[in-house]
Order: structure tokens, then sequence, then C-alpha cells
């Protein structure tokens, strides 16, 4: 007969989170469910954050089959007992101060934590995308999970092709960005950013937005934004980002989008070899065409 074994991880927060034995009904906030879902583990149910409505956000899903996961809720309206029901082993969310459950109410999280273990990963601007990949893996590993190794090759292979495209003799302007409508926009800080980060790390041009009071986003007008000159633009497709058909009103974003290629951003992507195998491959390709028009 099968003896259970107690399971532990050593959480973002500095917790050590504890069960009587290996978890396998796992609740997750969608950016880790996605995350999870490319190690080969299937959760039970996923949750939004504050941003986020009533359906999950296909943006943050990633290759998770939305489908047929149950979506719990978000933000203010999402309820302890929502997440009990699904009958969860173990909760994983990330953090960006290393305190914080991100995505679910200090008092949610509180009561849930009387109920479940919970497990945080750590996403915020103190850490490196490898490191929040490995740090991924790590949980995946701890539950009997991981990708495959034929991943890890072609990751390496992506990051030499990026390398390749943004080290030519011209290096084409890559802009993040939120549209906020067709007056405003965030534009990203490249260091706030992990996948940001890592696209500098690699060689890729990121102009700095003027300095300002927001320490992930300067939110400024579409002139500022036209003045960095974009060659390729990231936008952010998550669904509380305004939508391009909005934003062509104002001349400043009809020059850029007559300038630039946009390529589609999700700044909260699953932290995985997969999908950062697919991001570099993106964002390679662009480079390497923007450069070509140049």
């Amino acid at each position: 007969m099968e003896q259970s074994t107690p399971w532990e991880f050593s959480d973002d927060r500095g917790r050590l989170v504890v069960a009587g034995n290996r978890p396998e009904r796992i609740v997750a906030y969608i950016q880790a469910g996605a995350t999870l879902w490319d190690h080969g583990i299937r959760p039970v149910g996923i949750f939004g954050s504050q941003h986020d409505g009533a359906a999950a956000d296909p943006a943050k899903g990633g290759e998770l089959p939305l489908a047929e996961i149950p979506y719990l809720g978000s933000g203010a309206a999402l309820h302890p007992d929502t997440l009990l029901e699904a009958r969860p082993d173990l909760v994983v969310a990330v953090t960006y101060d290393s305190e914080q459950v991100y995505g679910l109410e200090a008092k949610t999280a509180l009561e849930l934590e009387t109920h479940v273990p919970v497990a945080t990963v750590a996403v915020g601007p103190g850490r490196g995308l490898a490191e929040v990949r490995e740090r991924f893996a790590a949980l995946a590993g701890s539950l009997g999970r991981g990708e495959p190794l034929t991943m890890a090759r072609e990751l390496d292979a992506a990051e030499d092709v990026l390398r390749q495209a943004s080290g030519g003799s011209v290096r084409p302007r890559v802009v993040a960005l939120s549209p906020a409508g067709p007056e405003r926009v965030h534009l990203a800080r490249p260091g706030a950013w992990p996948d940001l980060r890592a696209l500098a790390e690699h060689g890729v041009e990121l102009p700095e937005p003027a300095a300002g009071s927001g320490a992930n986003w300067a939110t400024v007008g579409w002139a500022e934004a036209a003045a960095l000159a974009p060659d390729v633009v990231l936008i952010d497709v998550r669904v509380n980002a305004a939508r391009v058909e909005a934003l062509r009103t104002d001349e400043h974003w009809r020059a850029i989008e007559g300038r630039a290629r946009l390529l589609p951003w999700n700044p909260e992507a699953p932290a995985s070899r997969r999908a950062h195998t697919r991001f570099f491959t993106d964002v390679a390709e662009a480079v390497r065409g923007a450069a070509a028009r140049t």
C-alpha cells in the first residue's frame, strides 16, 4: 500500500507551503495556470485579477483550453467559497511585491489560506525572466511535472536568433505600450518588466520613456509615444487595453501605425520555455523585418 509523502515548496513570499501529500487539484491565477499548463499540469480552475472581468482573458490564457477549465471570477467579486468549491489541494498565484497574492483581495487571500495552501511566484521588477521561468519550473517539478528537454534547446536557439537579429548595424527601436484610448497611452518602462529587460539583454533597442511618477508605466499622450519613433510596437492585447480601432482618430497613433510593425504583447504571458521561445522568435522576426525596411 502506498504511503503518502508530505509535500512542501518555499514560495516567493518567503513562506514554506506544505501539504499532506503532493497536490493534484490546483486552482491558479490565469498567468500561473497557463504556465503550469505548459509544464503538463491541468488546473481545475483559474481566476483573474481586478483588471479582469466576468470571463477569462484569452490574451492571458496562453495555450489553456479556456472553454474546458472553469473560470472562477476576478477581483473583488471573487469570493473564497467560490475558489474552495473547486476542491483545490493548492492555489498557485503570482506576486509583484513578494508580499501580496496578486489577483486576490487581501482578506480573500487570508481566508483562503486557512483552508488550502497558497504558493506564489514573484514576477515583479526585481526578478529576471529566466529566474521567473526557473521558479515556475521548480514548482512544477515539485508537483511531478516538467517541460520536455527539447524545449531548452529550442529556447537557446530562439535566443541566438534574437541576438543575431538585433546585432546588426541597423538597430530598430522597439517600444512596448498599453493603449488607454485615443488620448492617452501607457508606455512600458523597459527596466520594470522581466520580458523587456530580457530583450535588452539580447541587444534589442528599447528607448526609455521620459522620467515620471509611474514605476512600471509612463502615462502620456500619443505625441510623446510617436516621438520615440518606434520601428516595432509591442502592443498590449489584454482585454483591459484599448483596441487599435479606437485609436485611429489620433494623428500621432496613425503615424505610429503607418511606420511601425505591430506585435501583440501580453505583459502577463506564461513564464515557460515554450512561451519564451515563441516571444523571442516573434520579436526577432519583427526586428529583422524592421531592419530590412530601414
